[in-house]
Order: structure tokens, then sequence, then C-alpha cells
């Protein structure tokens, strides 16, 4: 369900903080000015660029908030307040785009003094970047968590560059066929023949096929001829494409079980082959289908090797080559475990995630790379990917696909597929047995909750609106419910808050060890202190007390085992951090700070896990052990 920021405002009853902190972004600020009555904030622009560049949020006026909790203080001069909001949102000078109507501004009444909400939405694709004092430089905004980051001159260029419509059609004045993989041109070619047999291409010549299909162009004002930037990552050779795309890599792993093993196959670009994107292709499709347990589908009797599974993978795949931005530094990532996938491909979407689920628009960054794949019959609708993915995944009634994305170190879209069942076979019978009747009591939907809270070892507000048909103000009242009856613990607040099933619920633990499809479903076993994930939650004390702890792994690049061990042992006796926030204090890599320390000192039980007996758990938290041995 896709809602505007201000429905959702517009949904709220009983003017509930705690349930718009939830289903938004929101940003709270006293705005009381010199005199107490009132004033719109210096600082609010920096946080209306920040949302609009971003996924939008909510800017809160005359409230107080501290890790959750709020304190209205009120607004006597709203009128005042108004008036300046909109004369410098109309000021070129102060701010580069009004996105700002009276539909955005709502005034609410809570414990008898008014606040202002006012909504800022996402600016679009060519409205980036939302700047500030009429230079797009040092005036530009992001939003990370709970606060405004300003964009450094690259992270501007970026969202400038993204402006353009298409980023792979530029011509390559110096780039000719010598440039091109001549194998892979062929077996295009050839598998083109092979379906449309009658097509006049098939009788061109390489360099005017080149040309008709969008892989070579001609500027008609300067006379420039050469290959494009689409027809080099497509069919060229790989030196020639580095020349051009300096941070290209393509990277496709198998994983087992086993975390000792980092791979089991793996194709990676390199010097050794033409690594195109044509070639990548080809050699990775059949890896990640082969041996792809799917049941039987019928057509007319006919059974169909091409199941709905199989095209949400292909299309998976097919939209992390087309979607990528290969000017970025992150790479085309591809990962095949046990029990599903992982796709990564750099740059961020360029429709948010709502909108792409559905189909309802398309703004492909890289129209030549993806018309070349429909013309051999991938990805042949233009927007229809992420509908086939989750379509896919639906049929068999897996969990649902998770797609994201991140800036941080580099911009990136993840989408995960979990072949796990999303209920498996009595597992609502498991939880009336364990729970009883107030289980019984629950709402199906609220079920539904405890269900997935089961089977991923937690749940949180963003799964649940791809899987319940609920406004995202109801899912929050149903959460909150479900904690305050005990079914449930929180961790963290806001949008970030995640819950886990709590184990202490007057009834027995439910103890679920049945395997699911290609998965052995762990039990919950999870220890219920806090987790630290994000070092922004923490407060200053404690963040300034952890720092002074792992000050001499940030100041040198090596340290002996033992020191850096000691200096682990002492940040975990603080409490459960996940690997992503001891490698952010010690300035290390998670994946060497994983398998170098971490897993060593809990096989010798020196550190102990939060989900014990789920250890590849997403959350996966490590704490000195009280009861360590000598």
């Amino acid at each position: 369900m896709t809602d505007s920021i201000e429905q959702v405002i517009k949904h709220i009853a009983d003017n509930d903080l705690s349930i718009l902190q939830e289903s938004v972004d929101i940003e709270c600020k006293l705005a009381s000015g010199q005199d107490g009555k009132g004033e719109l904030p210096a600082d609010f622009w920096q946080s209306y660029s920040a949302f609009a560049n971003t996924e939008g949020g909510v800017v809160v006026l005359g409230v107080k908030e501290k890790n959750g909790a709020f304190t209205i203080n009120g607004i006597q001069q709203v009128a005042k307040i108004k008036k300046q909001l909109f004369d410098l949102a109309d000021n070129t000078k102060k701010v580069s785009r009004n996105l700002i109507t009276d539909r955005s501004v709502v005034e609410w009444c809570i414990e008898g003094k008014t606040i202002l909400l006012i909504s800022i939405p996402k600016a679009s694709r060519k409205q980036q970047p939302v700047y500030l004092n009429g230079n797009p430089m040092g005036n530009s905004y992001i939003r990370r968590h709970e606060g405004d980051y300003r964009l450094d001159d690259d992270q501007v260029k970026r969202l400038l560059a993204e402006q353009t419509d298409s980023r792979d059609d530029e011509i390559l004045s110096d780039y000719g066929l010598e440039d091109i993989a001549i194998t892979s041109l062929r077996a295009y070619r050839q598998r083109y023949a092979n379906l449309n047999p009658y097509a006049e291409l098939n009788e061109l010549e390489d360099l005017e096929f080149l040309r008709r299909i969008g892989a070579y162009g001609k500027n008609r004002q300067t006379g420039e001829q050469g290959l494009t930037k689409a027809g080099l990552l497509m069919f060229g050779q790989h030196h020639s494409i580095c020349e051009i795309f300096p941070h290209y890599l393509l990277d496709y792993q198998e994983k087992s079980e086993d975390e000792s093993v980092r791979w089991t196959d793996r194709v990676v670009s390199g010097a050794d082959w033409s690594s195109n994107l044509y070639e990548f292709y080809h050699r990775v499709i059949s890896k990640l289908t082969q041996s792809l347990k799917t049941p039987f589908v019928l057509q007319d009797g006919v059974r169909q090797e091409d199941t709905p599974v199989h095209i949400a993978i292909r299309e998976a795949l097919a939209n992390a080559i087309i979607h990528a931005d290969y000017t970025d530094r992150a790479s085309i990532r591809i990962i095949k475990k046990s029990h599903g996938f992982e796709f990564r491909n750099p740059g961020l979407m360029r429709i948010p995630i709502e909108i792409a689920r559905h189909g309802a628009e398309t703004d492909c960054r890289n129209p030549k790379i993806q018309q070349m794949f429909r013309l051999i019959h991938i990805s042949e609708q233009a927007g229809s990917g992420i509908p086939k993915i989750f379509t896919g995944w639906q049929s068999q009634h897996w969990t649902p696909p998770k797609l994201k994305q991140e800036r941080e170190p580099y911009h990136q879209t993840l989408l995960e597929l979990q072949m796990i069942d999303l209920f498996p076979e009595k597992i609502m019978d498991k939880l009336k047995n364990a729970y009883g009747k107030p289980f019984v009591a629950l709402s199906y939907e609220e079920q539904i909750i405890l269900a997935i809270a089961k089977m991923q070892n937690e749940v949180s507000h963003g799964m649940l609106k791809d899987i319940l048909d609920k406004h995202p103000a109801d899912i929050t009242k149903m959460l909150q419910q479900l904690v305050l009856n005990h079914f449930l613990i929180k961790h963290g607040y806001g949008r970030w808050a995640t819950y886990v099933l709590n184990s202490g619920h007057n009834e027995p633990s439910i103890g679920h060890n049945e395997p699911s499809i290609g998965h052995n479903e762990p039990s919950i076993g999870h220890n219920d202190e806090h987790i630290i994930d994000d070092l922004d939650d923490l407060t200053d004390d404690m963040y300034q007390i952890l720092d002074e702890i792992a000050k001499p792994s940030q100041l040198k690049d090596r340290l002996k085992p033992d020191e850096m061990k000691a200096i682990i042992i002492s940040l975990c006796t603080n409490g459960f951090f996940t690997t992503k926030a001891l490698a952010k204090l010690l300035n290390r890599g998670e994946e060497s700070l994983r398998k170098r320390y971490l897993s060593p000192l809990v096989k010798q039980d020196i550190l102990i896990l939060a989900y014990p007996e789920a250890k590849q758990h997403n959350k996966q938290a490590y704490r000195t052990n009280p009861n360590q041995p000598n």
C-alpha cells in the first residue's frame, strides 16, 4: 500500500506522535524563537533539503524529542511561522525548490498546546539536489537515520548527473570494433537470429547491426562516431571497459553454510576473459537456476520449465545489470546460497520502491542496455521486472523479497530473495499451542505478525508493509499493542525499530525446529538485552566511553591480535554489539573482524551471541560472556 506523507498524517487518530514516528521519518524542533512564542528555526531548511533528497519526511515544530520520548512545548504564533515558511520556500535564494503546499502544513493539538507538522515529499530525480543559499556545493543535505548530513561535492555531482535521462547513450569517439569481444557479439547475433529468423537485422554487417541496436552511434553535428557506453559495456573487452569505467566490477559467488569457506564457486570480471555484461549474464544465469527445486508447472498438460521462480531470478539478474550506475564505486554482486539469493547493483533506484513494486512507472538508467537485452527476450517489458520478482516468490508462498537502498559506503540497491516458507505447515497450530487463548483472541493480522516474527527471527514496520494490506499507521498500532500485551519485544525506535518474539510471555517458548523449503529454521533463542547496531542511537556519554576504548584500533592500521582481542572484549562488556557497530568503532572491515576475531572468541566462549541458535541472523550481535573461562 502506497500513501503520501500527507495521507499518513491524516489517517492518524488522537494526534499520536509515536505512531507518526514509526510510519514516516520525523524531525522534531522546538521552534520557540527568542521570545518563546514561536519562530521558524534556522536549521529547518537543512532538514527540508535532507528529506527532499532522501525519502521525504515530517518536521514537527513545537516538540522536543530524545530517544523516542516527546516533550510538548507548543507554538503560540502559528500564523507567524506559516508566513515565514511559505515566504522562504518561494525564495530561490534560500532554497532551490518549493515542494510545500497548503496541504503540507497540519496543526495538531496535544496537551492543550498547538504544534505544526510540515510534510516534505521526496524530490524527483530531476529536482535533486534540493539545496540552500543558491549553490548546491556545500549546501545540499541527505537524511541518515535521524540526522541531516551535508553532501560532499562528489555526492552532489552524482545527483546532478542523475538528472540526465539516459546514462548509457554517450558516444565514445575513440572506441570501435577493435574494442569489441567478437565472440560475445557473435553469440548475441546468433541468439537474436534464433529468436527472429526473418528479421532484417540478420543481413547487416556488424557495424551497422551495432548501430541499429544502439551499441554504436554517430554525432550528426560533429561527425564523430564510435561505440556508445551501452555498446562497450554490453560487448566490450575488459581492458577497454575499465578505461571508461575504472570501478567496473562484476562478481558472482556461490556460498555454502560453512562460514570458514568464503565461496564454493565464483565468476568475477578480470583480464583473463571479456567480462562484458552479455558474457557475465550468460555465465551466471545458468548457475543461478541450476538445481533449483520448484514444483512442476503444467500448461495445457505440458510441463513448463520456465516457472515463475525461474522468471523471477532471471528478472533479478537482468534488473541488477540494466539499472546499475557503472560510474559508482560499488560492484555488481550476485550471491547464491542454499536458501536464497542476494543481488546488489551500484546506484540508487530512480523511482520509489513502493511504486517500482507495482510496475506503475519506469525510469531506466541505461535504456540502451535494456533495449539490447529486450531484443533477445530478456527483461522484455519495461517496468515489469520488480512485479515479476514479487509474483514469482508469492507463487511459492515464500517470504517476500526484501528490496532496499543504501547510501553508505556507496550508493547501492540490494535485493534479497529467500526460499523460506512464509508460513510452514502447522505454524499457526504451534503458535496456538505455545500462547493459548491470548493468541486465539488476536486479530488475523496480529497472528500473521507473530508468525513472521517467528519465521524471520524479527519483524519490522517496513517488512509488514510488503505483506499486510493495511495502512502504515494501523500497522504501527498493531505492533504497539503486541508489545503492550507482551507478545513482542521492541528494539530501537522510529522507522528503524525491530520486534522479536517475547519468549517469556507467561507461556512456554515455541522452540520450533521444523525445516522449511531449503532451510532449517532455528528456534528463536534470543537474549532480550538491547542490541547496539547504530552508534547514533547511543548517548553522548556512552559513545565517548566506547570511543576511548577503541582508540588504539582507530589510530593504528595493524594491532597485535591479543591487543585487538582485549579491545573487543572490553567493548563487549557494555552490551551486545553487531559486527557493523564494532567495525565502525574499531575502524576495521566487517568480514575480517568476524572471521579473525569474533568467531574464534565465540568458539572459546569468551563472547556470547544474541541469537545463539540462529547464527546467520542478520542482526547477530556479540557480548562478553560474564561467565567466560579463565
